[in-house]
């Protein structure tokens, strides 16, 4: 189950870098050299692209967060390895010690 969810994650993280690069650039870098015209007319209709932008990042977030929570079961699970070790040699024969 993890390994499918990792596969998705990257599936959508490549599909995120190329809908991020086809969206048209608003220009400023961080405000700069923006009028207050071109700022209200930008930001005021959100394209299919800032959509589907939004929706994919979402679900990669949402992904990213189930491969973590999964991980972590996963590893509560798990025993340290001298416990492992105690189990292997409780299965052998035991060899009488003298005194």
């Amino acid at each position: 189950m993890e390994s499918l969810l990792v596969l998705i994650n990257i599936i959508l993280a490549v599909i995120l870098i190329i809908v991020i690069l086809l969206q048209r650039s608003e220009g400023g870098a961080l405000g700069l050299g923006v009028s207050q015209d071109n700022f209200t007319s930008a930001r005021s209709v959100g394209t299919f692209l800032t959509k589907f932008t939004s929706i994919i990042a979402a679900l990669f977030i949402i992904c990213s967060i189930a491969i973590v929570a999964i991980s972590r079961d996963e590893f509560r699970e798990t025993q340290s390895v001298l416990e492992k070790e105690e189990e292997k040699n409780s299965n052998l024969p035991q060899i009488p010690q003298s005194k």
